[in-house]
């Protein structure tokens, strides 16, 4: 939904958001409870501070260290009975926030994916926040991982618009995905034997059910999974981060097409999987090299640029 400072940013800007309908847990009383744990931590370990500097020892402050809840400039610490220093605290790790900006992060990516979220569009966090149940800084936290990943852009004061990528752009990054791994997946065809191949068999078929249930992001998501676990067998972890990405940004539709593929060319793409692994179990380079090609640039096959 377009989005301006006073809350929107024109007509239809309610539809578009409402079309993001995937729901964030956790529940607010979740959320309140790890509030109440949090502040029950704090006063606990003021406490704990309150009697290491009766006991003589000098406050945060003198230390250089940066207090909450506690005067800028105490009064000289006053003697006292000794007393036993402050247990170990136990890490105050936002986990609670981290899941929600994660599920948030996951949404709002499989809305990519399906077109939920247009190109070209401008979304507001506090709209998308009422939507998905949470405050508007988790959204605003996930969106701006997708500026940096280039699914978004920073419109100020108004939200984060889907940039519109064309055919072109969509082109270049299948071109990049085949050099970056039909070399590898062509050199593993060689070296790993048949029954780590075997292994990924449940993968291939999570993307054949994933394909039939025509739901793009399901698919997506199963697709860059058999395809990672294919890249991790070089045991290059670099490898897998940057194609990962690339495969990623591959699967946003572009503005020219805004709907998302439809079910019949998932399963297609889901059947060359399983027709890879099979080659590959079989030990045929001839098939693994001709289905590699197909699988990465359909038709085109342009063997100049992938070398086969």
């Amino acid at each position: 939904m377009k989005h301006s400072a006073q809350g929107a940013a024109g007509p239809g800007a309610g539809t578009a958001a409402a079309a993001v309908r995937i729901p964030v847990q956790p529940s607010a009383a979740d959320v309140a409870r790890d509030r109440d744990r949090d502040e029950s931590q704090s006063r606990d370990g003021s406490r704990a501070r309150a009697r290491v500097r009766g006991a003589g020892e000098p406050d945060g402050a003198a230390r250089g260290e940066h207090t909450h809840g506690e005067p800028s400039a105490p009064g000289p610490a006053v003697p006292g009975p000794s007393a036993p220093g402050p247990s170990t605290p136990r890490p105050r790790t936002p986990v609670q926030r981290s899941s929600v900006r994660g599920q948030v992060l996951d949404a709002l990516r499989a809305a990519l994916v399906t077109g939920e979220l247009r190109p070209g569009e401008v979304y507001s966090a506090p709209v998308l926040g009422e939507r998905f149940g949470v405050s508007a800084t988790p959204v605003r936290e996930a969106m701006q991982q997708l500026a940096l990943e280039g699914a978004v852009e920073v419109v100020p004061n108004r939200g984060f618009r889907v940039v519109e990528r064309g055919d072109r752009e969509l082109a270049e990054l299948a071109e990049v995905r085949a050099l970056i791994e039909v070399p590898v997946w062509l050199r593993l065809a060689r070296t790993v034997p048949a029954e780590r191949w075997a292994e990924l068999r449940p993968l291939a078929e999570a993307t054949a059910r994933a394909a039939s249930s025509g739901c793009p992001a399901t698919y997506a998501e199963a697709d860059r999974a058999f395809h990672r676990a294919v890249l991790a067998l070089a045991g290059n972890e670099e490898l897998v981060r940057i194609a990962g990405d690339v495969h990623r940004r591959a699967q946003w539709p572009s503005a020219g097409s805004p709907t998302a593929r439809g079910r019949a060319d998932l399963v297609a793409d889901a059947h060359e999987h399983t027709a890879l692994l099979d080659a590959l179990i079989a030990g045929d380079p001839d098939a693994v090299r001709a289905l590699v090609g197909q699988h990465f640039t359909g038709a085109r096959q342009d063997s100049g640029v992938l070398g086969l």
